[in-house]
């Protein structure tokens, strides 16, 4: 950095940028969930003390990031975590189906990942739910729906014992594809009694803290399911 460049004046954040900052802190912190109502233009002025057109467009900034939602009339309310980011893939595989083998490889990464940090930061919570999950997958094989729901749940919730919260907006973000690729695999001889069977070491390997083992068997299970779905359309 040059001389100069060290003493030129330094800018000042916009009112309605750090509005929208606080704002995004409560979101975040979930002090404020999906389907909750921001406060009103005249209640957020009082709280911040700053103008209506710094609210106005710190609202707008907001909005247009998808955190939050018009309802009309000057309302809003928080987005549901990951809708945009589910819609952009959504769009994205629906004009090239071919990036189903890119779906499987995230998998992979995302989900391996997160079965390694659940071996190391899963709690006895987590393993509860876990093994419920396993036993309804057993309890609904003859079930296509009841299946698939325990299946998903299981996958989403490894994603949130591994204690990172973006690994589980993730998962929820591409939770319509993964159903997708479930309900596919569900029809396949013997691919429900296999998912069972490998789910099962996946859990103990991170009831037993051994986050490699667990990584590689989450890794093997959906390299498992990509090429039994890639074999049946063949």
């Amino acid at each position: 950095m040059s001389d100069h460049a060290l003493f030129e004046p330094v800018s000042r954040q916009k009112t309605y940028e750090i509005v929208a900052e606080r704002l995004l802190a409560l979101i975040s912190s979930r002090r404020l969930g999906p389907g909750d109502a921001i406060p009103s233009e005249r209640e957020l002025v009082q709280l911040y003390r700053v103008g209506r057109s710094s609210i106005r467009e710190a609202l707008r900034m907001l909005e247009s990031k998808g955190v939050i939602r018009s309802g009309g009339n000057g309302s809003f309310t928080v987005a549901e975590f990951g809708n945009a980011l589910n819609n952009s893939i959504d769009f994205l595989l629906s004009v090239d189906e071919a990036n189903y083998a890119e779906l499987f490889e995230v998998r992979r990464i995302l989900e391996g990942e997160a079965a390694a940090l659940a071996a190391s930061r899963r709690d006895d919570g987590d393993l509860t739910r876990i093994e419920e999950e396993i036993a309804a997958m057993e309890a609904g094989l003859g079930s296509e729906e009841g299946f698939i729901t325990a299946d998903l749940r299981f996958h989403l919730t490894v994603a949130e014992a591994s204690g990172n919260r973006l690994i589980a907006h993730l998962m929820e973000a591409i939770r319509t594809l993964l159903q997708r690729s479930l309900s596919s695999a569900y029809h396949i001889p013997g691919s429900p009694e296999g998912a069972v069977v490998l789910h099962r070491l996946i859990l103990e390997a991170i009831a037993a803290g051994h986050p490699e083992e667990a990584r590689q068997r989450m890794q093997e299970h959906v390299s498992r399911v990509e090429r039994d779905i890639t074999g049946a359309r063949r």
